[in-house]
């Protein structure tokens, strides 16, 4: 199965924006633990809106929660249109990331708790569950034609489903308060993106409007926002043909290029701006540490493999196009680069404990760096190479 042109660019200009990614990384680490890194936490601290409307927030909120709600529009946009006509236009194509997802989520959140329950970090169970989105699709697409198109596919539709269930973990676990107002708005609002599909309206400003307010209404619904980019995405209209362009394709023209060298380079500077202290080291050695390391780079692969397998036992999935299970291993070792949003439940888990909070990411970010390396490696040494157009 080919890969659609849109989604072929997207990862195109991944390939290249990775190595940014991973820059912008080592710059923020820098920045964090020079001399400039109080000022630099002060500017991502600092409230830049309008408050009249309730929308006066951090710079970094700003950052992950209005900027990456573009970044999951775009990667919605790419699976829709896989879904109609492409790598996942089958059930059995379509359910594995689903199964692999649960599994990928579930196990790690086991590990965790084993490690931990009874102790002061038991709260914590939900920061190996998630699969950082942007830096594992970077990490992947640097290695360009090595990997079948159909295992990039895999691993974006998987972590969009586990970014959604780390979304829904939040929500209901990690959540002070429910907006029921604002959360019923939402609804309201996704009705009508949906309406605005059945009737066929193909004006794209008809679809961000709404979405706009959807973001604002989710937002404010006490529900993470990111998730109005994906529903916005399922709502735009695409067809299958090969001569007219749809609204779902020129969306995705537009947003491309923006998303991998803009909004996930500025992404990667402000969630790597990690300031590191002496106390972050012992982190890695109680249970919080062994905890989140164990479950994202043990549980992720052991999740995600095991409930891919069982699904493709009992033929209810099969596996991508031109994989092998050794390739498999390698995506649920990427899936294991928890980061930002590890971090984030971090945070709720721990809110007025700043020396757990700090142990907690420093461990996210050795989790997510073997991850990431181990998930690298394998997939360059089994993938051959590949020339699919």
């Amino acid at each position: 199965m080919n890969l659609t042109l849109y989604f072929k660019r997207f990862f195109n200009n991944s390939q290249f924006s990775g190595i940014m990614l991973i820059l912008c990384v080592i710059i923020s680490l820098l920045i964090a633990n020079s001399s400039v890194g109080d000022g630099f936490q002060r500017f991502l601290d600092k409230k830049i809106g309008v408050s009249v409307f309730h929308l006066e927030y951090p710079v970094s909120v700003w950052i992950n929660d209005g900027l990456m709600a573009v970044f999951f529009l775009l990667v919605g946009l790419e699976i829709k249109r896989e879904i109609i006509e492409g790598e996942l236009s089958s059930f059995k194509n379509a359910s594995l990331p689903i199964f692999a997802a649960i599994g990928g989520m579930i196990v790690p959140a086991v590990i965790f708790t084993i490690f931990n329950i009874g102790t002061q970090y038991e709260n914590g169970w939900g920061i190996p569950m998630a699969t950082d989105i942007a830096f594992s699709l970077a990490i992947i697409s640097m290695l360009g034609s090595r990997i079948p198109n159909s295992i990039k596919i895999f691993l974006a539709a998987l972590a969009i489903v586990d970014d959604l269930g780390a979304i829904l973990v939040i929500a209901i676990f990690y959540t002070d308060q429910i907006h029921w107002v604002y959360l019923l708005l939402s609804l309201g609002v996704t009705l009508l993106l949906f309406i605005l599909n059945f009737f066929k309206v193909t004006k794209l400003i008809f679809y961000i409007i709404p979405g706009i307010f959807l973001w604002y209404f989710l937002h404010h619904s006490g529900i993470h926002a990111t998730i109005a980019g994906v529903l916005l995405a399922f709502s735009i209209p695409t067809n299958e043909s090969d001569t007219e362009i749809s609204p779902l394709e020129k969306l995705e023209h537009t947003l491309s290029v923006p998303v991998s060298f803009l909004i996930m380079p500025i992404f990667a500077l402000a969630n790597t701006n990690i300031t590191f202290n002496a106390t972050m080291i012992g982190g890695l050695t109680n249970t919080l540490g062994l905890g989140i390391v164990c479950g994202l780079v043990l549980g992720k692969l052991i999740g995600i493999n095991l409930f891919s397998f069982l699904a493709i036992k009992f033929k209810l999935s099969s596996l991508p196009q031109n994989s092998s299970w050794m390739q498999m291993i390698g995506v649920g070792c990427l899936a294991g680069i928890g980061f930002t949003m590890s971090i984030f439940i971090a945070l709720l888990s721990f809110k007025t404990e700043i020396q757990i909070q700090d142990e907690a990411k420093f461990a996210i970010l050795v989790a997510s760096f073997l991850s990431a390396f181990l998930g690298y490696m394998i997939l360059k040494i089994s993938s051959k190479k590949f020339s699919e157009d």
